[in-house]
């Protein structure tokens, strides 16, 4: 009797401990550089609210912000590791993996955001995704977050190529940055971003080139005359799904993370969006004037050089972007 009363004892303590780690859930770690005010952070804490009520409480996401769990670099190492499920990553760091993804991230390859947002959907898209989970071993990418458009802000209005000659503009320290100004005829200047106020300033450079929210938070339209809408590049951030956590998912929970995932990610794409449009009237607001500029003929000077040494795409994949309506 003694026997049987343990032996129901243990497994009704067997089932308990089984019942609690179900009723909490598979714990499932998401991570990102971004702020918790961005929308990057509050679609991301919408899609974990999202996946824990569609799969009845199986899955429990936790997500961080703010380079909680380190840089991109160490959120793309955690993905390798397993030590991180889910990250939001640009471009350029995916690439460094698999080569053609940085064609997104080339100066004018897209028309304009409807552009962007049929590559994202799109066949091309769809390869470079497959090539990427193939080189990364594993990797999945669940959707393609819009970022913001670069432009210029000068001392000078800016409305077309031949107002960039000879003109002194910081950026960034890679030469994928430097395509655009130089195809204009600008001298580029790889100043540290910390340093790039105090230069504007200081008149060491004529003009740098940020998304607008980067040229409100970081002041540089106190000391530049004109925002130029260039649009140069437009950015956007990959949301990817490490391959030790993916193969340990079932084919309908692959699908509720893809579903999730792809509708978070179009949020984020719709919020920005919008800020972008906001943001203008918010400069001319305060005085600066904002220009509109011939991106057309922007492209036109560009486009040529895009295939050259710094290329990690192949002229087909550039050409089959370019032809996406």
């Amino acid at each position: 009797m003694k026997m049987r009363k343990g032996l129901f004892t243990a497994v009704l303590l067997a089932a308990t401990a089984v019942s609690g780690l179900v009723g909490a859930g598979e714990k499932v770690r998401w991570a990102h550089v971004y702020e918790p005010s961005e929308p990057y952070h509050q679609w991301s804490e919408w899609a974990a609210q999202e996946i824990n009520k569609r799969s009845n409480g199986r899955f429990e996401v936790e997500v961080f912000p703010a380079s909680t769990l380190g840089k991109e670099v160490d959120l793309n190492q955690g993905l390798t590791l397993g030590t991180i499920d889910i990250i939001y990553t640009g471009q350029s760091f995916a690439a460094q993996t698999y080569g053609p993804l940085a064609l997104s991230d080339a100066p004018y390859v897209f028309r304009d955001f409807d552009h962007w947002q049929k590559y994202t959907r799109s066949d091309l898209f769809a390869e470079f995704a497959e090539g990427y989970r193939q080189a990364s071993g594993g990797n999945v990418i669940l959707g393609d977050a819009y970022y913001g458009l670069r432009h210029v802000t000068s001392n000078k209005p800016i409305t077309k190529p031949a107002d960039m000659e000879g003109l002194k503009i910081r950026v960034p320290n890679a030469p994928m940055y430097r395509l655009f100004p130089e195809a204009a005829g600008a001298h580029t200047s790889p100043i540290a971003f910390a340093e790039v106020y105090l230069a504007l300033q200081q008149g060491v450079v004529d003009a740098q080139e940020n998304p607008l929210p980067t040229i409100k938070a970081k002041k540089f339209y106190e000391v530049q005359k004109y925002i130029d809408l260039t649009g140069h590049v437009t950015g956007s951030n990959l949301l990817v799904a490490g391959g030790i956590f993916w193969n340990r998912l079932s084919e309908e929970d692959r699908e509720l993370f893809r579903s999730v995932a792809q509708e978070s990610a179009d949020r984020v794409s719709a919020d920005i969006a919008k800020s972008e449009a906001e943001l203008v009237e918010w400069f001319r607001g305060e005085g600066v004037e904002v220009l509109e500029v011939d991106r057309a003929a922007f492209r036109a000077v560009t486009l040529p050089l895009l295939n050259g040494e710094v290329a990690t795409w192949t002229q087909d994949q550039f050409d089959r972007l370019q032809a996406i309506r």
